[in-house]
């Protein structure tokens, strides 16, 4: 009951925007420059079947693979650089570096390098979500109080110990919060691959109804990407519940 009573703000906020927009789009009367939201409704049932059956599992894959790439080697760099100093000096530097290049100026050239596969999106997708879950891991992995490292050692504990039953539960809060950035972050680098170059996906559709001056064919997977990761992130953030009972949970 209290986290229902939390939404609420949230929730009658988001219902006093939905009216605004449809007394707005319907004063204007241009439904293919501004649809209103319930055209887009109404657009998203006539292309339920093309929309849930092809476009809708094509970006799926593509956030899935590029999210797993990038939780594989970004724990990866993350645990190298909170053990190895000399890895955090080197890596630190070209991943901020990293950020600083606007990705729909690579995109393309990802496309001219592999094609209209799912790689080419793949790779636009892992270059969103890599920086924040090793830079967010990597701080939860130094948020562990020396203290209590050398409180472990002094017991005798090994590194390895330390680090298993010290740093990774220590790391785990910044972890998800990493994840529930970057799972965001990995719709929009599927949209914007789909965008660039593809034969199908939601973002491939949405273009594709841009050529065709369609407004609501134009929105209506935009709709479906927004609620895809607003579900993917309420998931994450029930496995966040489920995992870390200890961390103190709103």
């Amino acid at each position: 009951m209290k986290r229902v009573t939390y939404h609420i703000p949230s929730l009658l906020i988001s219902l006093a925007l939905l009216i605004a927009w449809e007394v707005a789009a319907r004063s204007i009367n241009e439904m293919y420059i501004l649809p209103s939201p319930s055209v887009i409704a109404i657009k998203i049932w006539e292309l339920r079947e093309v929309l849930v059956a092809v476009h809708l599992p094509a970006t799926v894959h593509i956030i899935a693979i590029g999210l797993v790439i990038s939780i594989i080697f970004g724990i990866g760099l993350a645990i190298a650089m909170s053990i190895y100093p000399f890895v955090e000096r080197a890596c630190y530097p070209l991943l901020v570096a990293s950020q600083t290049i606007p990705i729909t100026a690579l995109a393309p050239l990802f496309v001219l390098w592999f094609g209209y596969s799912i790689w080419s999106k793949v790779v636009v997708t892992v270059l969103i979500t890599f920086f924040p879950i090793v830079v967010n891991t990597y701080d939860g992995f130094r948020s562990t109080k020396k203290e209590w490292e050398e409180l472990l050692f002094t017991y005798g504990a090994s590194k390895r110990t330390i680090f298993l039953k010290l740093a990774i539960p220590a790391a785990m809060p910044y972890f998800f919060s990493a994840l529930k950035v970057a799972i965001p972050l990995s719709v929009i680098g599927a949209a914007i691959g789909e965008w660039l170059g593809a034969q199908a996906g939601l973002g491939y559709f949405s273009k594709r109804m841009m050529t065709q001056l369609d407004g609501a064919g134009v929105f209506a997977p935009i709709v479906l990407l927004s609620l895809l990761a607003i579900l993917c992130v309420a998931v994450v953030s029930l496995l966040e519940r489920k995992l870390i009972s200890w961390r103190k949970q709103l």
